[in-house]
């Protein structure tokens, strides 16, 4: 299946804002189900039962950028994994229009955590269904700390406001929109890996470091020697070749 150059073109995508709704992801699944074609943005003023990875629950008070993308048959299979780094990228340039001159570094965490001075600021959370009518509903949940951060979290977190940004919601949506139709059209449904992973590499946070992966069933040690081609971490753990990290939780020294 050969990629559809232009599919991800600006005016292709849709927008609807909401104002309160259980989940931005669920709503787009909802949607997928009653036929939805894709490429349609929803944002929500509040979530009520908001989710990160692994079911987490997600803060979800007005003041935040709360959206999710919706696409149907986003790449073959055997191309969507490199997806996750695409978004980051997109995020990572939607927030760098946003930030102040001399802010501190904005950097991804593979695969998708954006981290502002090492401390995450924005959750993303990627889905799948496959639909009764054969299709595949993909959904890109995306929130951004702008006002508001937990109290409580496994790790360092910010907001934007700490970091001398006054962009309300809809003005940081605003840059997300245009970066992410840019990242998906280069992408390509994965036939534009290559790029995606270059980009994704200048802005990576902590290669060379010891880090701790957290994976379902065990946690591994090591130093993160970057992405293969493919976007899977690499880490050398001093035993052979590098493993390479298909899924999982990362933090290095001084995040916990």
């Amino acid at each position: 299946m050969a990629g559809k150059g232009g599919r991800f073109l600006l005016d292709r995508f849709r927008h609807e804002a909401l104002d309160e709704v259980g989940s931005t992801n669920s709503e787009c699944f909802a949607r997928a189900r009653a036929g939805d074609p894709g490429l349609l943005w929803l944002t929500a003023s509040r979530q009520t039962a908001g989710r990160g990875r692994r079911g987490r629950a997600w803060m979800s008070e007005p003041g935040n950028l709360y959206a999710s993308l919706l696409l149907i048959d986003a790449a073959p299979s055997e191309r969507v994994g490199s997806l996750p780094l695409a978004v980051a990228v997109a995020v990572h340039a939607a927030l760098s229009a946003v930030l102040p001159p001399g802010h501190a570094p904005l950097e991804v965490k593979w695969p998708n955590d954006i981290l502002i001075g090492r401390r995450k600021t924005c959750g993303i959370l990627l889905e799948a269904e496959a639909l009764a009518d054969g299709r595949r509903a993909l959904v890109i949940g995306i929130g951004i700390n702008i006002r508001h951060m937990p109290d409580a979290a496994p790790y360092g977190v910010t907001r934007l406001a700490d970091h001398g940004v006054s962009a309300s919601p809809q003005e940081v949506f605003a840059y997300l929109y245009k970066e992410m139709a840019q990242v998906l059209e280069s992408w390509n449904e994965g036939l534009g890996t290559p790029e995606i992973t270059d980009r994704w590499r200048r802005i990576a946070c902590g290669m060379g470091e010891n880090i701790r992966v957290n994976l379902p069933d065990r946690s591994l040690v090591g130093t993160f020697a970057g992405i293969d081609d493919k976007g899977f971490l690499m880490l050398k753990t001093g035993q052979g070749a590098p493993i390479a990290v298909a899924a999982g939780d990362v933090f290095f020294q001084g995040m916990e």
